[in-house]
């Protein structure tokens, strides 16, 4: 007998369209686990047959649309109206950037690469003074810190994988500019805030610098450098799951100060060793990374001063240690954690005269931060931070008995974000930020929220609002801890335009102080009267353009900014625009790839305008300003072969006669003025002569990337 088993057959059809009604040609539609499918027509039709029965999913998939999975009855599954949204996440969807400038080659809102950071002329391979050459930020070359937006150095914290460090920069001394703590080539991305930042940041008034540590090197390599000033070394080790990078640095400048001319009179040169070592282990849900860090410094010098004929002698010794582990990875079901810690030792043993000085601070960093994808529309983080401050320190001196202070400066920090993707073009991040702080007995609540919105394809404008809270800095909390935590508002409007390899960003803002702190002493100290009584504001706009595109081998950027601050802070007896604001700024920076040379010649231009200072023969606070100041720098990186480099580099190649400031002495002379000396940089010009060898397996790796 013949029999036949007849599979009945159910036809699937329906048609796909985007929100605007209009049809998707060439959608992928099939059932899931199956081979049954089919793709839309020109109509946004589609239809096809298929055998399966019950309950079953069907996907909708399209390039720059969500999938779409939709799961019922398979006979249910005629005449279906599908609509597609746009994928959120697409290349060219809004993103949220006001107050932030972005450098890794993965930001889709990059304006400068890792590379660029360190092969800016004038920077010698420091970030922080690359960074400089953005809008927003004023050159204070006799500090070397981050100055931005009206803000002081001590407003702009500094992040190591989201990780706070507490002492970023090198030992300094005033008029002597410090730099970088960390090497350069550690860091494969950086996130630079301007303002309006976050609200897994906080106890920063202006600014917050991110610093993102490579995840996987690339192959092992040695790397040796040889410059004028010291030399150094490093290697990097990998196996199959984890890796290991070591390097040392020696500074030593006397030789170099032997020949060029100083305006210090040093008694020892600046002296440093530095050492530094990152492990990471990849396991199959996440990234764990630990880095540590030594580094001792050394000098002795007579400073000028017009009021002690001789000059004062100044000896600093520093030894940090710096210690960082953060763990990144997927807890599943769209769940991921960051969590680590950091903790630093900064020990000082400073002379001043016949005062000696010696202070010890630890501090420690704890975070925790959960994210949660609920889809490509919504995304919730919440996170939670421990700050532990503990710091002592001991003053001696023939002119007073022994003095002591100490205090612990602990806070607790919870923040909530999230990120509402409306469409590709509006976009909206919301946040709150609480933080109690122990010493001081006060908790403050710091809202935060940031609109973008997409013009056009090539195109956006952004909003950004936030309020920002700081405790007071160690120089006063050695003294006093009834104080307020000081405050500034932030209001940002920001304007994007990218398009092939040209990148046009204009951004207007206002900054308002509250309870700044103010004393009655010139600086802080035992006997000081403070309050919370300060005030102020910063406006400004900041301009920038970047073209690589225009001309072959030629990149080149131009950042302008505008600034209009006053503050009465600290010791002023009105509000005035403090010393380290210009009103103008402006930054040329060129690059220029010489192939028949095999060299990259760059050039960095910096302008800014006359600087108030104090001039007591007159009766307004703050009354004048010094010249205008003006520095072109120009350096020259030859590969001798693939893997070794000559380097030479010359600041202020003009011989611009700069001055940052005066110092006017304690006292009038017999005409009843008082005399003057100006504050100028240590040296006119620095030279920087180097060579860099770079030994792997490809034989092509050099440190280009690290001058």
């Amino acid at each position: 007998m013949l029999q036949s088993s007849i599979i009945a057959q159910t036809e699937i059809s329906g048609t796909i369209t985007d929100t605007k009604g209009i049809p998707i040609i060439g959608a992928n539609i099939y059932l899931d686990g199956t081979y049954d499918g089919g793709t839309s027509n020109d109509n946004g039709s589609f239809t096809f047959s298929t055998s399966e029965i019950g309950v079953q999913t069907l996907v909708i998939s399209f390039l720059s649309f969500e999938t779409l999975y939709l799961s019922k009855e398979v006979e249910a599954m005629t005449h279906l109206k599908i609509v597609l949204k746009e994928d959120v996440n697409s290349l060219d969807s809004v993103i949220l950037n006001a107050g932030t400038f972005a450098a890794g080659d993965n930001s889709k809102a990059s304006v400068l690469t890792p590379l660029d950071i360190v092969t800016t002329a004038g920077s010698a391979g420091d970030y922080i003074a690359a960074l400089q050459t953005l809008p927003g930020t004023s050159n204070v070359s006799e500090d070397g810190r981050l100055f931005v937006r009206g803000g002081d150095a001590s407003e702009t914290n500094v992040y190591i994988d989201g990780l706070q460090v507490f002492q970023p920069f090198t030992a300094r001394t005033d008029n002597i500019p410090t730099r970088g703590r960390f090497s350069s080539f550690l860091f494969e991305g950086t996130n630079f805030s301007t303002g309006g930042y976050s609200a897994e940041y906080g106890d920063a008034l202006s600014s917050v610098l991110l610093l993102n540590t490579i995840d996987e090197p690339d192959q092992e390599t040695t790397d040796l450098q040889f410059i004028n000033v010291g030399l150094g070394g490093g290697h990097t080790k990998k196996w199959e799951n984890n890796s290991l990078s070591v390097n040392a640095f020696y500074v030593n400048v006397k030789p170099y100060q032997n020949i060029i001319e100083q305006r210090v009179d040093w008694i020892k040169p600046y002296e440093s060793l530095a050492g530094e070592a990152v492990f990471r282990q990849q396991f199959d849900s996440g990234l764990l990374k630990v880095y540590g860090g030594l580094n001792y410094a050394d000098f002795e010098l007579v400073q000028e001063d017009i009021n002690v004929p001789d000059g004062i002698n100044f000896g600093l010794a520093n030894r940090n240690l710096y210690l960082n582990a953060s763990y990144k990875g997927s807890l599943g079901k769209d769940w991921d954690i960051t969590t680590g810690a950091s903790f630093a030792n900064d020990h000082n043993k400073i002379n001043i005269a016949t005062t000696d000085v010696d202070n010890d601070e630890n501090s420690a960093h704890i975070k925790l931060k959960l994210r949660k994808r609920f889809s490509n529309r919504f995304k919730l983080s919440i996170g939670a931070e421990q700050f532990l401050v503990n710091f002592n320190e001991t003053a001696e001196s023939p002119d007073f008995d022994t003095f002591r202070s100490s205090f612990d400066n602990n806070s607790t920090a919870i923040f909530t974000e999230a990120n509402i993707f409306f469409s590709k073009k509006l976009a909206l991040q919301l946040g709150v930020r609480g933080v109690q702080n122990t010493l001081i007995e006060d908790t403050k609540i710091s809202p935060r929220a940031s609109l973008a919105y997409k013009t056009s394809s090539k195109s956006q404008i952004s909003m950004a609002y936030g309020d920002f809270y700081q405790a007071p800095q160690q120089e006063v909390l050695k003294y006093t801890s009834i104080l307020e935590p000081e405050k500034s508002s932030h209001y940002i409007f920001n304007y994007l335009y990218q398009n092939n390899g040209r990148t046009l960003r204009a951004e207007g803002y206002y900054k308002k102080y509250h309870d700044l702190i103010k004393f009655d002493t010139e600086m802080p100290q035992f006997n000081s009267d403070f309050t919370n009584n300060g005030s102020g504001y910063a406006a400004g706009v900041d301009l920038f353009w970047r073209d690589s595109k225009s001309i072959k081998n030629l990149d080149y950027w131009v950042s302008y900014s505008y600034l209009d601050t006053e503050r009465d802070y600290r010791n002023f007896p009105d509000s005035a625009t403090p010393n380290f604001a210009a009103t103008h700024t402006l930054s040329l920076v060129t690059k220029y790839w010489v192939e028949d040379w095999k060299s990259l010649l760059s050039a960095t231009y910096n302008f800014g305008s006359g600087r108030p200072y104090n001039d007591p023969n007159e009766s307004v606070f703050q009354n004048q300003k010094t010249r205008t100041f003006n520095s072109l720098n120009l350096s020259w990186a030859y590969l001798i072969s693939p893997q070794k480099i000559l380097y030479f580099s010359v600041t202020n190649v003009l011989d611009f006669n700069n001055v940052f400031n005066y110092q006017y002495s304690n006292t009038p002379n017999m005409n009843g003025e008082f005399a003057r000396q100006a504050i100028r940089p240590n040296v006119d010009q620095s030279v920087i002569l180097g060579f860099f060898w770079t030994i792997s397996d490809n034989k092509t790796d050099n440190q280009l990337n690290d001058l």
